[in-house]
């Protein structure tokens, strides 16, 4: 199943390059590599890869300001690496559309283990046979059997943690669930921070599904309780 999931590594140091790509092909995975942002654009423009590890700092177009441009483009999963430690870097590789992030050095067994766990949130395709089971919210519906997201006739794209968020809420409608739930399910180390990146991510759903992110009405907080969607 592994050999169909075509990864893309994006990072200026040759060394970490080839490492990672022969540290995954072991672990079953089709991996291609590209040495800086302009590169990875050019095989992105041919190709279509399951999910992309990039590194932040490089020469050139950085990560960050790849990752908010391909964001406008494609849902594609994104996990970062930076050598920054700093929670706000952090913040804002996710705040850009990153779906998670790992500081250097790392343990190669780590990578592979968030990548899985990124993989993971990604929606499978639903049985065409399946009646459609549909939340709406305003001008939008969701699609829980298909986990798609609808604005009329128009397909929203959603990242791979904005489906599993998507997916995790609408399992409980008009339920909370609280932000360690979240931080758990998402399949992330515990700690504030993470819970810190989750209100990030909570943060870029709602500026697809409400007409006022700032005044929610579908995606709400509930003091003390996490969050919880509210179709009509």
């Amino acid at each position: 199943m592994k050999s169909d999931v075509h990864l893309l590594i994006v990072d200026d140091d040759e060394r970490i390059r080839d490492l990672l790509k022969k540290y995954l092909i072991r672990h079953g995975f089709c991996v291609t590599s590209a040495r800086d942002a302009a590169h990875a654009r050019r095989l992105l423009d041919g190709l279509e890869f399951d999910l992309i590890v990039l590194d932040v700092m490089m020469p050139g177009e950085d990560g960050v300001t790849l990752t908010r441009d391909l964001r406008t483009r494609i849902a594609t999963p994104i996990m970062l690496l930076t050598a920054k430690g700093e929670t706000e870097d952090r913040i804002t590789g996710l705040e850009a559309g990153a779906d998670d992030y790992l500081a250097k050095p790392f343990e190669p067994k780590e990578l592979l283990l968030r990548i899985n766990a990124v993989l993971r949130r990604v929606p499978e395709e639903a049985p065409t046979k399946v009646a459609p089971k549909l939340l709406n919210l305003g001008r939008f519906r969701y699609d829980t059997d298909r986990g798609e997201l609808w604005e009329g006739e128009a397909l929203v794209r959603l990242t791979a943690t904005e489906s599993q968020l998507m997916r995790i809420f609408s399992a409980t409608p008009a339920e909370p669930v609280t932000r360690s739930e979240l931080v758990e399910r998402l399949g992330r180390d515990g700690g504030q921070a993470q819970e810190r990146a989750v209100d990030v991510q909570i943060t870029r759903l709602r500026r697809k599904i409400e007409h006022d992110p700032r005044q929610p009405r579908y995606l709400q907080t509930v003091r003390g309780a996490g969050y919880m969607l509210v179709p009509d």
